[in-house]
């Protein structure tokens, strides 16, 4: 299963939510959804603005855990 760590950054970077739905353009709406986890999908061009703004690796807001077959 992957998790999205996105809370962890946001804290490290001082940035609220709806500071990086600003930059990145991206819904508050859409940006819960990966936050809360419940995203099944996620565009490499999202991911990229997410790594942009925060100025991070997609390593440091992906988790791999194992955990159940899908």
């Amino acid at each position: 299963m992957i998790r999205i760590d996105l809370d962890v950054m946001l804290a490290r970077r001082k940035m609220s939510l709806t500071e990086l739905s600003q930059r990145v353009g991206i819904t508050m709406a859409n940006l819960s959804i990966l936050k809360t986890g419940k995203a099944r999908a996620i565009r490499f061009a999202t991911l990229d603005a997410i790594c942009h703004a925060l100025d991070c690796q997609p390593g440091d807001i992906l988790v791999y855990e194992k955990g159940e077959e899908p």
